[in-house]
């Protein structure tokens, strides 16, 4: 299948801040079925998780799967399984925010880092990346850059998430608050899933810059 007719699935984290022992609190992939959230509860057991998916179901644009890991680990060892099990280079591509783009990107950077500490292997193969950061500035958004500002100017500012500032998701994990931590994941994730169907609709499929994520030397 040619790039043009991949299936984007979109990918966000969450972390606990910036400092050299921050981690990963939620990975969420948005997909054709709905999303697929890991939550990192670092050890802290007292979670209902039929009344999570319950709730997150209702914002779904398909069906929420949520897998609860007690470490970081753990969740790399589900990010990994998702990607080795679900996501098909001949299908889809993956796509994030700034994942890589502006000062170095986000989500994947982070991600190798966290990966090399528990040294385990880079999961995602033979998968085209697209940055869809790089590829929103093809519409007038305004003067955003942002997310936000450039998902509530082209589609729509109704969203789940129930925060103002994405700082708010690191005190809502040391709060151990998880249905807002998940909500505002699952916001992010379907966002740029909703600006990568539209730009597949309105944008040049040169402009999209497509890198493929698996290593040389995988």
């Amino acid at each position: 299948m040619s790039d043009s007719q991949l299936s984007p699935i979109a990918f966000d984290i969450e972390t606990s801040g910036f400092d050299d022992d921050a981690v990963i609190t939620v990975a969420g992939f948005s997909h054709d079925l709905g999303e697929s959230l890991v939550l990192n509860t670092a050890g802290r057991d007292d979670i209902d998780r039929k009344l999570l998916v319950g709730t997150l179901d209702e914002h779904s644009s398909g069906t929420v799967q949520l897998d609860i890991a007690a470490t970081e680990r753990e969740l790399l060892d589900t990010v990994a399984s998702f990607a080795t099990e679900q996501l098909d280079g001949d299908r889809h591509y993956l796509t994030a925010f700034n994942g890589e783009t502006w000062n170095g990107g986000f989500d994947l950077p982070f991600c190798r880092t966290r990966f090399l500490q528990h040294d385990m292997s880079w999961p995602f193969g033979d998968l085209a990346y697209a940055d869809m950061m790089q590829i929103v500035d093809r519409f007038d958004t305004k003067g955003h850059s942002d997310l936000v500002g450039v998902y509530d100017t082209l589609l729509t500012d109704e969203t789940c998430d129930p925060f103002d500032d994405s700082e708010e998701a690191v005190a809502a994990f040391e709060a151990a608050e998880w249905l807002p931590l998940l909500k505002h994941n699952l916001a992010d994730i379907q966002r740029t899933r909703e600006l990568a169907r539209l730009a597949g609709r309105f944008v040049p499929k040169s402009d999209f810059s497509m890198k493929n994520l698996q290593p040389p030397r995988h």
